[in-house]
């Protein structure tokens, strides 16, 4: 059994609450004793909550934990999508399990983290329906990174924009823009999207067409 196995095995047993003794979990692992001291060591060192001491016996009495991760943005915006993908799915345990989990990090989330757009909670509507604009995600992302111009078709209308910036609101993905069309910042849903496609050209950052300047509005109210 690889050691990775034989942890994850300890630790599903350690879970059952009950006391295990280190000589009845070599025995029945097929290590040494000593191999099963090193292995609490190693489980309590990655926040399972191991409790007990060579001589007694272990057992884990409460949820396992982690150790405290620090996260990008590309990496927290990537957990919003799987939470709020399961959160909306048929999968009964599953689902209550990633709307549970999207709790807890709701509260141990830094007030100031400024770049996080909004909390983990799951909105009302359909998730079937934001699923849609997924599609555009890829290209989107790719031209705020290149400064790349965009037509995009929303509803009836088409928009020349400046993609700057995109924001997830609980299951919602929208999109800041510069609307050269509009003279003006436009924000958007993505999943609202019926078509898009790139323009020839880069853009440059202008005064008062970029999301600094879009913020500073916002602001003000």
């Amino acid at each position: 059994m690889q050691r990775k196995d034989r942890l994850y095995a300890l630790m599903q047993r350690l879970r059952d609450g009950r006391l295990h003794t280190a000589e009845a979990m070599a025995q029945d692992l097929g290590v040494s004793v000593r191999t099963i001291y090193r292995d609490m060591e190693t489980l309590a060192a990655s926040g399972v909550p191991v409790e007990g001491a060579r001589g007694y016996g272990y057992t884990a009495q409460a949820a396992v934990t982690l150790p405290p991760l620090n996260l990008t943005q590309a990496e927290l915006e990537a957990l919003h999508l799987a939470l709020a993908a399961l959160g909306a799915s048929a999968m009964g345990e599953v689902a209550e399990a990633a709307q549970s989990l999207s709790a807890k990090i709701d509260a141990v989330l830094p007030e100031d983290a400024g770049a996080v757009p909004a909390r983990f909670g799951f909105a009302t509507d359909a998730f079937s329906e934001a699923a849609r604009g997924f599609v555009h995600m890829p290209a989107i992302r790719a031209a705020i990174r290149s400064h790349q111009k965009l037509r995009v078709g929303l509803g009836e209308r088409s928009h020349e924009i400046r993609p700057l910036h995109l924001d997830y609101w609980g299951r919602i993905w929208s999109c800041v823009a510069w609307s050269e069309t509009e003279g003006d910042f436009l924000s958007f849903r993505i999943d609202r999207i019926t078509h898009l496609s790139p323009l020839p050209g880069l853009f440059v950052d202008e005064p008062g067409k970029t999301l600094a300047d879009y913020r500073a509005r916002s602001s003000r109210g």
